[in-house]
């Protein structure tokens, strides 16, 4: 399949945007294009930068998302002005894609509409095969609502893969793209249509910590009661020694804790939930945990942060042919956690998928689900190669 990839930091937007979509372009050799994927800073017009690179690309279809930071080839880009575009060609796959707004409302609703609007436009020879890619507003309501939604078109047979849109940590707002529109409170999906299947996979490199516990009371993001007790002082039972690290420039102040929650699945893998202590003494996690859920503490550092990219990617690039393209999304809190080597992920992605493209962003969490409804993940690399 040809690929194209680019990246620019033109501090003109419309600039910016062309410049990145006429190398990419370049890359399909000839080849037509087949889908735009942009991944962009806040801190550009976004609306321009769409425009320019609708100069260059035209109608072909655009799906993309605001971020906290990229990473394209190998290369790391921090949070700040940069815009990334990878442009898929070649006609081996059947593509339809969708968008929903004011997603907060109701993200079950939303899911389902996504879902269907997407399928729909792939048209009604769609292939007996292929993957649901889902970028969407993390901050708009319950991401694993969303993926409810999905689940009721999709069913158990299209995995599902994507992340929630960053704003350079900034905390105040971001914004999807599906042509030349820029959507806050919204989601977009591309479903992708194949011949052959296709594979979603994750890792995260936390390890458990003590026994699993129950969560009995929780309240949206806040977890009142593990085990019938207050959920703090079971938390800081096993998190004995929890000094705060350094926090990053620009990263959330209360992301400061090497500890989160796995939430334990019926195959007894782990969906890590990002957990921290607010300023009231209140034990919250970024994403609400279902209440009477198996959970256990998990810690990681950075050097298994690192090696478990080594396991997707492998996993990922199983039993598919001529692989051409890595679509990979890693989580801020990954980064925030690993610091001074916060340019190692990229390098080491890069390396471990050979000749294969690699291109992702840094998000506000994770879309990853194979087998069951569950699947939104916190401090989390997903992949699906194509």
């Amino acid at each position: 399949m040809p690929v194209g990839t680019a990246r620019s930091s033109h501090e003109d937007a419309t600039t910016a945007g062309s410049a990145a979509a006429r190398a990419a372009l370049a890359g399909l050799d000839g080849a037509d294009p087949d889908l735009v994927i942009v991944y962009a800073s806040i801190r550009y017009d976004l609306a321009a930068l769409l425009a320019g690179i609708r100069a260059v690309t035209g109608e072909t279809p655009l799906i993309g998302a605001t971020t906290s930071g990229q990473f394209t080839e190998g290369e790391f880009i921090p949070p700040g002005p940069a815009v990334s575009v990878m442009i898929l060609g070649g006609g081996r796959y059947q593509f339809g894609t969708a968008v929903v707004g004011g997603i907060s409302d109701d993200t079950v609703a939303a899911g389902h509409d996504l879902a269907r609007r997407a399928l729909g436009a792939a048209g009604p020879a769609t292939a007996p095969h292929g993957a649901l890619l889902v970028l969407a507003d993390g901050m708009a309501g319950d991401m694993q609502g969303l993926l409810t939604g999905m689940h009721r078109v999709t069913g158990a047979r299209i995995p599902v893969v994507g992340g929630a849109a960053g704003d350079d940590r900034t905390f105040a707002g971001s914004s999807v793209f599906h042509g030349g529109e820029v959507v806050a409170n919204g989601a977009v999906a591309a479903w992708i249509g194949s011949e052959h299947p296709l594979r979603v996979v994750s890792g995260h490199g936390w390890q458990p910590e003590g026994l699993p516990m129950l969560v009995t009371r929780v309240e949206g993001q806040v977890v009142h009661e593990i085990d019938g007790r207050p959920a703090i002082e079971v938390y800081r039972e096993v998190v004995v020694d929890d000094a705060p690290a350094a926090v990053p420039e620009g990263a959330r102040v209360d992301w400061r804790t090497a500890h989160s929650f796995g939430l334990i699945e019926p195959d007894g893998t782990q969906v890590v939930r990002g957990a921290y202590v607010d300023e009231h003494g209140a034990l919250r996690t970024f994403t609400p945990l279902p209440e009477y859920c198996a959970v256990q503490i998990v810690s990681a550092d950075q050097q298994s942060l690192l090696e478990v990219i080594d396991e997707v990617v492998e996993d990922a690039l199983s039993d598919i042919a001529d692989p051409a393209v890595m679509l990979t999304f890693s989580c801020i809190a990954r980064l925030d956690l690993l610091r001074d080597r916060e340019g190692e992920e990229a390098a080491r992605l890069h390396k471990a998928s050979g000749s294969v493209a690699t291109f992702g962003f840094y998000t506000y969490g994770e879309f990853a689900r194979s087998v069951s409804v569950s699947g939104y993940h916190n401090a989390t690399i997903t992949a699906l190669a194509l």
